[in-house]
């Protein structure tokens, strides 16, 4: 197929018009944008690329590449705090839909080549749920598999609130009347302390060490891309937290919520989360993801919120043999530590 694309790496100087694109694209996030990822790039010791296709200089689309290195090969995959990583498309408009399915086929198709020619132990690209037609590259060998995410609209907050389950409100309004107050502040401390605490709880994965998500949180806070949230108590001990993406997009994202159990049956995490909702809309955002939705307790919690399931298509290709072997190794071993963690936290809960 002719096509009057061209497809390349943008360079540095370049990146002001990647993150303009970014934002106005449907399918944009702060995590495509060149602020977000030189900082995480910081502290994941990882690096990005831009790839673009244009046209007489004009971004039809394009890929934020977080590559990560390792022994065997160089992998692209979305991971903790980078949940999405896929396909930004321009809004292309006009009379016909046949013509604009057309144009972005013929972008997907020329970004397609090119991410084939590189030899990634592993490419896999999750995209938002605005990302509808990845048939060029199911055509192409790639696998198509589908994730799923909660997003709360936030343009009419009565709406939302006549959504939000009824139990939920009576807690939340429970908390109003007892005095728990909302505040957004740099208390990284208190957040990380619940946030490890939940950790041992559950025996989720560790987003990142100590010393790496307070510089990732510092910088990013620095740039206005970021918000801790807090629940406290009247005296001021926080209880509940939460970490809010924010940037130029008018969709943000929340990709950290932790509480302390002491308190939980307060219902001081969906009083947070309602507050973070009036928050944002007063800043203008249209919506906060909430972020994946596994068949779990937490899940069913952002759905009771009024949030609307939102499915993703995720892309990939065949990892390289010895990645596949690697990858089976650490699900193992990420599987044995989890059990561990739990064991050790049940333990010290029947001593306390």
């Amino acid at each position: 197929m002719k096509t009057d694309l061209t497809v390349r790496h943008l360079k540095p100087d370049e990146y002001s018009l990647w993150d303009a694109f970014v934002a106005s694209s449907p399918d944009g996030s702060l995590y495509a944008t060149s602020g977000y990822l030189d900082v995480f790039c910081r502290v994941t010791s990882a690096k990005f690329k831009i790839l673009a296709a244009l046209k007489n200089d004009e971004i039809f689309g394009g890929v934020a590449v977080y590559e990560r290195n390792f022994f065997l090969g160089t992998f692209v995959s979305p991971r903790l705090l980078l949940y999405y990583n896929g396909l930004i498309m321009k809004d292309f408009t006009g009379k016909y839909p046949s013509k604009q399915t057309s144009r972005r086929n013929e972008v997907m198709s020329a970004l397609e080549n090119h991410l084939s020619q590189k030899k990634y132990a592993r490419l896999f690209l999750h995209n938002r749920s605005t990302v509808r037609d990845v048939r060029v590259f199911q055509k192409q060998g790639w696998g198509v598999n589908i994730g799923y995410t909660y997003v709360v609209p936030l343009k009419d907050l009565s709406s939302l609130w006549n959504r939000t389950e009824q139990n939920l409100r009576r807690l939340i309004n429970r908390c109003s009347q007892q005095d728990v107050r909302f505040s957004a502040d740099d208390d990284f401390d208190s957040f990380y302390r619940m946030h490890l605490n939940t950790r041992h709880r559950k025996g989720i994965s560790l987003y990142l060490p100590r010393e790496s998500f307070k510089q990732y949180f510092e910088r990013l806070s620095s740039l206005g891309l970021c918000r801790l949230y807090f629940a406290r108590l009247p005296g001021g001990r926080p209880v509940s937290t939460q970490l809010v993406l924010l940037g130029k997009h008018p969709v943000s994202h929340t990709v950290c919520a932790a509480g302390d159990p002491e308190y939980l049956k307060w219902g001081v995490n969906p009083f947070l989360r309602w507050k973070v909702f009036e928050d944002l809309s007063k800043q203008g955002y249209e919506a906060n993801d909430l972020t994946d939705a596994t068949l779990n307790s937490v899940s069913r919690f952002k759905s009771q919120l009024g949030a609307d399931l939102e499915l993703c298509l995720n892309i990939r290709k065949k990892d390289s043999a010895v990645f596949r072997i690697r990858e089976n190794s650490r699900i193992i071993l990420s599987r044995q530590k989890n059990k561990l963690a739990k064991l050790r936290c049940k333990s010290i809960l029947n001593h306390s």
